[in-house]
């Protein structure tokens, strides 16, 4: 199979996950399931996972400036991990815990809110071109992986930054 036929093949994949991906975001504000334990642990899990998942970002993107292109695919495909199991964490979390409400006031309120708008608009877009960059690099077809990454970096990069950060101003609400 040509690299362009396992494009088509992996992109509609990509699409797919995609969209299940938003329909579970968008319906685990409305379904709630009691699972009978307490998973008040995992959003300084999901903090965690996302810092991480930043700072392989930014591994990755100094292995490919320096030409490391197996440390590269490395550190990249270590991120795409982490965030699927921040993914599967976040929406398990919120399907099963009641929401918690951000207490500040003032210009902080507005700067939570702001951070955090952009940051669940942006992992919504940002998804299936997440899986299409690596889709290009992992089929080597080099230059339209580069296209990509170009643009799709920086906002992956951005939303990885702002989960934590999120996390944290959100911190002294939980309860």
């Amino acid at each position: 199979m040509s690299p362009e036929e396992q494009i088509k093949r992996y992109d509609r994949w990509a699409w797919a996950i995609s969209l299940i991906v938003l329909f579970a975001v968008i319906m685990m504000r409305r379904i709630k399931f009691d699972i009978g334990v307490d998973l008040s642990f995992l959003p300084p899990f999901h903090a965690i996972v996302n810092a991480i998942t930043f700072f392989l970002l930014i591994s990755g993107y100094r292995a490919i400036k320096s030409g490391r292109v197996e440390t590269h695919k490395t550190r990249m495909t270590s991120a795409l991990i982490l965030s699927v199991v921040f993914l599967l964490s976040y929406v398990l979390y919120h399907t099963t815990t009641p929401e918690t409400r951000f207490g500040g006031e003032g210009a902080i309120r507005t700067i939570y809110f702001v951070l955090l708008i952009t940051h669940i608009i942006l992992a919504a877009v940002i998804l299936p071109f997440i899986l299409f960059t690596f889709i290009r690099g992992y089929t080597r077809v080099v230059e339209r992986h580069r296209k990509l990454a170009r643009w799709v970096f920086p906002i992956w990069l951005y939303v990885a930054a702002t989960g934590p950060i999120c996390y944290l101003m959100l911190m002294p609400y939980y309860a």
